[in-house]
């Protein structure tokens, strides 16, 4: 079994292109659905199982595990995905998952920070002027003036960068390539770092990529979590605290200034519409508070 596993997940990582994160993320409930249906429920083949087993496991880790719906619904996605493997490699014969429809989730607007937060800690807070400094900045800078998602971050390498147009290409998902420009101000952060990286920690990993951690190596997701965290706890009190919430606020600061919709898409690596329309209920949930606080009769 675990041998058609390893092929589900070399097809969605190559030919799919799904991101390392998906696929790291898939393997592991892949791991946790054989468990249960070999281990919990004895069965002794997968043709065997039904949308019965398919519930019992849906079941079970509500329970067990307390999992919002939004990881679970990731979960039978999972599942989706791996049985119309299994179908079209005629592993099975039929589909459970026909019958398995995803759990009903609240929809949340995504989390900004305002602009004047944005302000106060690109402006405002002392980051350093030494070389973690100076990266730290440029982490922040980065994600909040180009809106890449984190693991695009993560994996900007130097031959990205074009500084001649200012603008970097990011690879995102599905391996899907956008260019992104670069303000004068980031062009200039990212010239201070480089410099000083080349002069103080030179390894094959700083000739490589464009940012790296304080050892010299590319920086992972969990690295690029803290520092970010640990920067928007001085300015602000949301919940969340994440390089996604800076993502959104990319977006949601550019939709409140004018941009247009499908240029924000653009910019966003968004794969269609509906993805990049949530922010502008942010632009509407903004202008309501401004309306109930300056018109006389709202």
């Amino acid at each position: 079994m675990r041998e058609i596993v390893e092929e589900f997940l070399d097809y969605i990582q190559k030919e799919k292109r799904f991101s390392a994160h998906t696929v790291l993320a898939y393997s592991k409930d892949l791991d946790q659905f054989i468990h249960h249906i070999y281990v919990n429920l004895e069965i002794a083949s997968i043709q065997q199982v039904d949308h019965h087993d398919i519930r019992s496991w849906i079941v079970s880790i509500l329970e067990d595990e307390k999992l919002q719906p939004v990881t679970v619904n990731r979960k039978i996605s999972c599942l989706r995905s791996f049985y119309k493997f299994l179908i079209r490699g005629n592993a099975v014969g039929k589909n459970p998952m026909a019958r398995i429809t995803s759990l009903k989730t609240k929809k949340t607007l995504p989390l900004f920070l305002e602009q004047s937060q944005m302000d106060n800690l690109l402006e405002e807070i002392n980051f350093g002027d030494d070389l973690k400094g100076l990266r730290d900045r440029l982490i922040i800078e980065l994600l909040y003036c180009t809106g890449m998602r984190r693991a695009e971050l993560v994996g900007l390498k130097v031959a990205n960068l074009n500084t001649s147009n200012q603008e970097v290409k990011v690879l995102g998902k599905r391996n899907k390539e956008r260019i992104i420009p670069l303000s004068a101000q980031s062009m200039r952060l990212i010239t201070d770092y480089r410099t000083n990286l080349e002069s103080e920690l030179a390894t094959p990993q700083t000739e490589k990529y464009l940012l790296v951690d304080d050892r010299g190596e590319q920086m992972s997701d969990g690295f690029v979590y803290r520092k970010v965290n640990k920067y928007l706890r001085l300015v602000t009190t949301i919940k969340k605290k994440s390089p996604h919430v800076l993502r959104h606020t990319f977006a949601t600061h550019m939709l409140n200034n004018g941009a247009d919709l499908n240029a924000i898409k653009e910019l966003l690596g968004h794969a269609n519409l509906s993805a990049t329309q949530v922010y502008t209920h942010n632009s509407i949930e903004q202008l309501t508070q401004i309306y109930k606080q300056a018109h006389p009769r709202a």
